[in-house]
Parts: C-alpha cells; sequence; structure tokens
C-alpha cells in the first residue's frame, strides 16, 4: 500500500524567530532557509513581510534563493500586509502567501470586537485578495483548538469555495488534547464540503508539552501538512519539533505516512539553529539532545553493547550522529567499563576487569562522569601484576 505523503511546513524564520533574543540576520536566514531547503522541506516560512523592513528583505532574499521549497509570507487579513507580502514574494519559484484571521469566540469577542458573521467576510476577502497576487493559498483560522467545530467546519468551506488550497488549523494556545484535537481534524474531513480541494495543515504549540502528540494525531485522522520548527522552539513554550514528527512517521509505518525529509541531516541542522539562535538545545531533547543516544546505567549499557536496538529505537546514523554514547558514571557496569577500555587499546581479561572495576567504583563516587583520560590510571591503581 502506497503511504501519504505529510508535507512538512518549516516556521523556523518565522514562529521560531518569535523567541525573544533569538533575533536572526538575513545573512543567518539565508544560510538556515538553503539547509531547510536541502533538507527536504516542502514549505519554509520566510517570515511576515509587513512587520519590518528587515524581514520584508529577508522574505524577498530567500524567495530568490530557495529552489525546491515553496516559500510562504505570513500576513494578517488585511489588504495592505497581502499586497506587501506579494511583492516579497515575487521572486519564488513556488510562491505562497498565508492569510487569516482569528476564529474562535474569544478572538471574535475580545480581540476583534466582531462577529462571526463578519470574521467570515474578512476571511473570505482576504483569501480572494491573495488569490489575485499567487495560486497557492494558505489560511489559518487561529485559535482554531478553542473553536466550535461547526463554525470553524462553515468559515473552511467559505475560505476554500473563494480559493484557499490549504486550510491551517492552529492549536494557537497549546490546550488541545490529542484525542480532541485529532477528533477535530476528522470533523473537518467529514463535514467540510469542497474539502478534497484543500491540504489540511496542523499547526501545533507546546503549552502543555502536547505539540508533537496533537500534530501526529491531526495526520492520523486525515491533515496532510504539520507545521514546525527545528528543535521545537517558538512563541512561549515553542512548536511542534521538526525532528520528533518527522522521526515517529518513520518509525511507525503502520501509520502509512510519509516525508520527502532527509533525516540524516537533522541533527546538523539542529545544531545549525542553535548556533544561529544562541539558544542551547536541552540535553534530553529527543532525537537531537546531546543524551538522545547517550547510556550510562549498567544494564542499558550491558544492552546497548550486546545489540543495540535493545534500548535505542533509533539507528543514530538516521539522523546524523555518529555513535550511541556510553557514558562512565557510577552506574555503569563492567561491560561498559571494558568496552571503553578496548576503544582505547586496553584489553583486560576477566579477572583484570574484576580489580579495575572496584578502582573504578571509588573513582567514579567522586566525579560525576569518567572520561578516556582517566581510565588508564584507574587501571594502574588496579595494580593487575599483584
Amino acid at each position: 500500500m502506497a503511504k501519504d505523503k505529510v508535507h512538512i511546513f518549516d516556521t523556523t524564520l518565522r514562529d521560531g524567530e518569535q523567541v525573544p533574543g533569538c533575533k536572526l540576520n538575513t545573512s543567518q536566514k539565508l544560510h538556515i532557509a538553503s539547509r531547510l531547503d536541502e533538507l527536504g522541506v516542502d514549505v519554509i516560512e520566510a517570515g511576515f513581510p509587513i512587520s519590518s523592513p528587515g524581514d520584508f528583505h529577508s522574505v524577498e532574499e530567500i524567495s530568490k534563493l530557495v529552489s525546491n521549497a515553496s516559500v510562504c509570507g505570513l500576513t494578517r487579513a488585511v489588504q495592505k500586509d497581502i499586497d506587501v507580502a506579494a511583492q516579497a514574494l515575487k521572486h519564488a519559484k513556488r510562491p505562497r502567501i498565508h492569510t487569516g484571521i482569528g476564529t474562535s469566540d474569544s478572538h471574535i469577542k475580545h480581540k476583534f470586537n466582531s462577529s462571526r458573521e463578519q470574521i467570515i467576510e474578512r476571511a473570505v476577502g482576504a483569501v480572494k485578495h491573495a488569490k489575485q497576487y499567487v495560486e497557492d493559498i494558505e489560511f489559518y483560522a487561529e485559535d482554531a483548538g478553542r473553536t466550535d467545530n461547526d463554525f470553524l467546519a462553515k468559515v473552511c468551506e467559505e475560505v476554500i469555495k473563494a480559493g484557499a488550497t490549504v486550510l491551517n488549523i492552529p492549536d494557537t494556545t497549546g490546550y488541545c488534547l490529542p484525542e480532541d484535537y485529532g477528533a477535530k481534524i476528522k470533523y473537518l474531513v467529514e463535514n467540510v464540503k469542497g474539502i478534497e480541494k484543500a491540504i489540511i495543515s496542523c499547526h501545533c504549540h507546546n503549552d502543555l508539552g502536547l505539540a508533537t502528540a496533537n500534530s501526529i494525531a491531526g495526520a492520523v485522522n486525515g491533515a496532510r501538512q504539520i507545521e514546525c520548527t527545528i528543535n521545537g522552539i517558538g512563541e512561549r513554550a515553542g512548536n511542534t519539533s521538526l525532528e520528533e514528527v518527522v522521526m515517529i512517521i518513520r518509525q511507525h509505518p503502520h501509520l502509512q505516512l510519509d516525508t520527502n525529509i532527509n533525516t540524516k541531516l537533522l541533527y546538523d541542522t539542529s545544531q545549525m539553529v542553535s548556533e544561529a539562535m544562541g539558544m542551547s538545545v536541552q540535553a534530553n531533547k529527543a532525537i537531537v539532545g546531546a543524551n538522545a543516544f547517550a547510556h550510562s546505567s549498567g544494564i542499558h549499557q550491558d544492552g546497548v553493547i550486546k545489540n543495540r536496538e535493545t534500548y535505542e529505537i533509533i539507528d543514530p546514523h538516521d539522523v546524523g550522529v555518529k555513535t550511541s554514547a556510553i557514558v562512565l558514571t557510577a552506574r555503569s557496569g563492567r561491560a561498559a567499563l571494558a568496552y571503553r577500555a578496548k576503544n582505547i587499546g586496553i584489553e583486560l581479561t576477566k579477572l583484570q576487569l574484576d580489580k579495575v572495576y572496584e578502582q573504578f567504583l571509588k573513582f567514579a563516587d567522586t566525579h560525576k562522569e569518567i572520561n578516556d583520560d582517566d581510565i588508564p590510571g584507574i587501571v594502574d591503581l588496579a595494580d593487575l601484576n599483584a
């Protein structure tokens, strides 16, 4: 059975850059955009052109640079925003305008002081205006996660009629549970007339740590685009992590989903973005964290040394990590010590290992981690000739 393609929409350069202190200059954005194109993302959201002259310039230059992915510019449902975005995208081989408006009752009342009817009118007007410039129009229903499903379906139906090709269903506040978000996507698939003319997109935030789970739930229920960022960076607690959704899809073939991502570039891309933004990747971050393939427990180390798959569901090479790490600590066992000693040219018999291990534990109790440079000294203390 052929797998359905899930389009990867990367918003590292737009939503990701909204993290305080992570502002990038145009040169840095071009460097990252080039890598994202090489990585195989389907859409690069290059920025919010009307927000500043610098953002306009970056979107314009990225449009000239990118050769494979679609280049997208964000707008509000405002004609001037759309005009400016179209101008910034004029050099793109595959331009996309991403426009939209809040649809939850909270946004309608408190943000816009408006009505549902007026929101639909503005949404349709924005899509029609954008359609004058480009064919590929993505519409976002901001705060869709807290929007009544019947009204959300009505908005989607009307913007499809107006020419929208992608429907972005954001869990803007990161509030939804996976079963609720998945059910919302399923409802739209089953109840929006003309839904076959558009791709449903997931844009989930991580306020409750559920962004990745919600995005996968959306894809399982019919969404065919996931909006994400490298390292999961983004507004507040961040966005869906690109590397996580890509590897979940890859590691679960029964989902019958696939992406175009070259996973061997994931770790290097993570490091590139981390360095450019000055935002460290937490050590226990899934897929790309320093500890993602590191083992310090003796039981785990023994298993991994015998067969990597006992404790690793992903081959590190598949994401661009050179090798698993056997980290020596007071929790390590004889197998790990022998393995690390052998790697630096010290072969130990079973009896020798027992003597060295006694010294190792004494040393380990006063050190957080034992390095290769420490091992010869520990071996000497064991006095193997005695």
